[in-house]
Parts: structure tokens; sequence; C-alpha cells
């Protein structure tokens, strides 16, 4: 077996949180209460993969299984958890916006199983890209050695207006088909108000001009963390897939994301015939691979 996997049970605050660790080879992860600690596999860094919701530790078509079984077999231990009120864990559910204390203790459990780590990667999809951002913004977690994030979660009422308008009505408007419709009168009239409505919302909201603090809309505290932290990122975006086109909008079009995706330390991979949660096998393998060799050039601490 090139890999070992064993269930943890860790606590965050008064509720007990169900996860995986996943190991290199044969090797074991120490038990909290146990003396005898595991032996660390080469010190490279860990990852703690921070679910998007709802899901939990599994994820959608087994992809976080998956995904921490490649990375193990190539040299990386692994943590997959769910979240309090998730999956198998206690407590009510938090959504990716308050989720930094169950973060942070899924980091100190795969510290516990793999005495030595010098720190981890949190990896991402959707708004688990983004709970992971925040959770940098909030904490300034120096044990964060990077961030491996996939199609990240930007969504406000004006970002899908915008994406849905450029991407979808105007693709429709571009189609023969549309026209012959409209002329008639098959397009419902529900279809045009719509339209209406997202070129409205797209090109009515105001700008935001919030400050940087904890207060600051989610996307904000992105950006900001995305700045700030002085360790590489990996952005992988699916090309078909809204959610990535809309935090390539976003990015390109608010002015604390401005020159984000042009800074040094971020490597990005754009996977043109991906959905959002990358589930053709091609397109999943290709992930774990993009992952582990980004992974191996992270330099040791």
């Amino acid at each position: 077996m090139k890999y070992s996997e064993q269930a943890v049970v860790f606590g965050c605050g008064s509720e007990r949180l169900v996860g995986i660790v996943t190991l290199p080879g044969a090797a074991q992860p120490a038990s909290p209460t146990n003396s005898e600690r595991a032996e660390s596999p080469a010190m490279g860094a860990g990852v703690v993969i921070v679910v998007g919701g709802p899901q939990y530790r599994a994820g959608s078509h087994r992809q976080f299984v998956l995904l921490a079984r490649a990375l193990a077999t190539s040299g990386t231990p692994v943590l997959r958890f769910d979240y309090r009120g998730m999956g198998d864990s206690s407590g009510a559910l938090h959504t990716f916006e308050n989720v930094n204390d169950d973060i942070a203790c899924a980091i100190n459990t795969l510290h516990t199983a793999v005495p030595g780590l010098p720190g981890v990667v949190l990896w991402g999809l959707c708004d688990g890209a983004s709970a992971a951002l925040l959770y940098c913004h909030a904490t300034q977690d120096t044990r964060v050695q990077g961030l491996c994030l996939l199609n990240p979660w930007v969504r406000s009422p004006a970002s899908l207006a915008k994406t849905q308008v450029k991407h979808y009505y105007t693709e429709r408007l571009r189609q023969k088909e549309f026209w012959l419709k409209l002329l008639s009168g098959k397009v419902a009239g529900s279809a045009v108000r719509g339209l209406a409505r997202a070129v409205k919302a797209a090109f009515s909201a105001a700008p935001q001009h919030a400050t940087g603090g904890l207060h600051a809309p989610f996307q904000t505290r992105m950006a900001l963390a995305w700045r700030q932290l002085e360790a590489p990122i990996l952005l992988l975006l699916s090309g078909s897939d809204y959610t990535a086109k809309e935090f390539l909008e976003y990015a390109a079009s608010d002015a604390h994301w401005s020159g984000a995706l042009d800074q040094s330390g971020l490597v990005r991979q754009d996977l043109q015939m991906a959905d959002h949660t990358f589930s053709d096998p091609v397109q999943r393998q290709q992930v774990e691979l993009l992952c582990a060799a980004w992974l191996g050039r992270i330099p040791p601490v």
C-alpha cells in the first residue's frame, strides 16, 4: 500500500470533529493520547483540505478521498475533516465565513499526527478556497506555508449578474435560434425580463469602499489575505464553471483585487474542459498531478 489512513476525532470548542489522516507509505498517525509518535515523512508541508459547503470530508464524487490518497502517495500527509455541524462532526452548522476555529483545530491535529511537520498548505475548492483565505486574514497563522485554491467563491448579486450578462446572455444573443424564437414569440417574456434585471443589477451596484477590518465584505478580506500572505499560491480554474468566471470578473473589476493575479508567488493553471468539481476522471487526475508537482516545489522550512 502506498498510503495509510486513520480516522481522528478532535475537539473544537465544546464540539467534536471527525477527520481522516492520510499518510505516505505504511506510517500510522500518532494519537494525541499516545506517547509513541509516528515517524514524520520528509519534512515538506502537509495539506489540510478545507471543504466547500455543503460538503463533508469525502467531497463530490469522492474527490477529496482520491486527492488525499494521491497526494499521500506522492509523499504529502493530508487531513480532510468535517466542519462543525457537517458530516459526522457535532454542533450547529457553520458557514464558510465562520470556520476559522475549525481550520485551526484541524491544523493542530495534523501537526499532532505528524510530529516535526514544518507547516501546512490549505487546499480549498469554491467557498472552501474562500474560507482558507479568510482564515489567513483573521489569524495570520505562520504555519500556513501556501494555499491551493480552486474556483474561489466571491459571489455577490452584482458579480453574479455581470457574469450572467457576459457569459450566458451574450452567448444567447449571438445564437440565431434565440432570435428566431424571440420573433416567433417562443421566448417567454420572463426570459427577457430576466435579462433586463441582470443588466440592471450588473451595472447599478454602488462600488464598495470598505476598510480591511474583520467586518469588511468577505471578498475584501479574501483579497487582503491574498496580498499579505508571504507564501506561494496555486490557483486552479475550471473553463466550464461560472464560479471561476465570476472570480475572474470580480478580480478584474474590484479595486482590492487589482493586480492580485499578477503578483509573484502565484501559479495559475486553467483547465479549459473542467467543470466546477473536476468530475471528469481525466480532469480530476490532472488536478492531483498539478497539486502534487506544486507541493514538491515548496521549499522545506
